[in-house]
């Protein structure tokens, strides 16, 4: 396994109400949550940070992610650097833990912009640095021109994503997979299978698809949830032993729902 990470964080993107994930970090990590998780296209990092701030939770004790270059943002390859200046002046941090590539389209090109993410590790701004929404192909070839080790590459896993491809790369290069929507937005929830482990258990259908995606190596899940009750619950899911039976079955669920289907995603290109 590579360096250890919390299995289970907070994912924090939100269409709009961006100042809730002030008090949703806050309370989040005051429920236990370790590892919370941003982005600058999110446009929350401000609110990310202020809860950080406001949680009494020693910096050092929190693994703080975010990510830049998605798609058209920033808008030039030569503004990476200040981009990721950008992030850290947000969140209100001297560095982050984990600093991600968002897709790798737009103005990415792995020549032209990992070079600014290798000096951000270098200088100390990223302890480590990640991937999002590549393919096994697209990670290769970042991994031939990173000076920086890769520690991570996230990308949508649940139940009725396997993405055995790319859970097999990570593991086979020993880096982390983090799974965003790991509850596929709600969809795992009516999947009978699901449902059939859930009851078997006395768990949720929730609680069963991240115990899924945390029984796997090199495997961590980020998902999002803004009430007490529910990152509780979800956190909950690190102390469920399914047994290789439910594995299995969950294995065999013969479908494929992409809820973050973009355009410009490579699977598509």
């Amino acid at each position: 396994m590579p360096i250890d990470i919390p299995r289970l964080g907070l994912g924090t993107y939100s269409d709009d109400d961006r100042e809730q994930w002030t008090d949703n970090v806050r309370t989040a990590l005051d429920v236990g949550y370790r590892m919370i998780d941003t982005a600058q296209v999110y446009e929350n990092e401000t609110y990310v940070g202020e809860g950080l701030r406001q949680s009494g939770v020693d910096r050092e004790d929190v693994f703080l992610a975010t990510k830049t270059v998605h798609h058209d943002v920033p808008p030039s390859a030569e503004e990476v650097p200040e981009a990721i200046d950008g992030c850290l002046d947000r969140l209100g941090v001297d560095a982050v833990d984990l600093l991600y590539v968002h897709w790798p389209s737009g103005i990415y090109e792995p020549e032209a912009v990992l070079p600014a993410f290798d000096e951000a590790y270098e200088q100390g701004k990223t302890r480590h640095v990640g991937l999002s929404n590549f393919t096994p192909e697209l990670i290769d070839e970042a991994m031939a021109v990173l000076d920086a080790p890769l520690f991570a590459h996230q990308a949508e896993m649940h139940p009725l994503l396997p993405q055995e491809d790319l859970v097999a790369h990570a593991q086979e290069h020993d880096y982390w997979f983090v799974a965003y929507s790991p509850l596929a937005q709600g969809e795992v929830f009516e999947e009978p299978v699901i449902q059939e482990v859930a009851e078997k258990h006395d768990a949720s259908p929730a609680q069963v698809s991240l115990a899924w995606l945390l029984d796997k190596d090199n495997v961590a899940a980020i998902p999002k949830a803004s009430s007490r009750e529910h990152m509780a619950a979800n956190l909950a899911a690190r102390d469920l032993e399914l047994d290789r039976e439910d594995v299995e079955r969950i294995d065999a669920i013969d479908r494929e729902h992409r809820c973050i289907d973009a355009g410009h995603g490579p699977w598509n290109w």
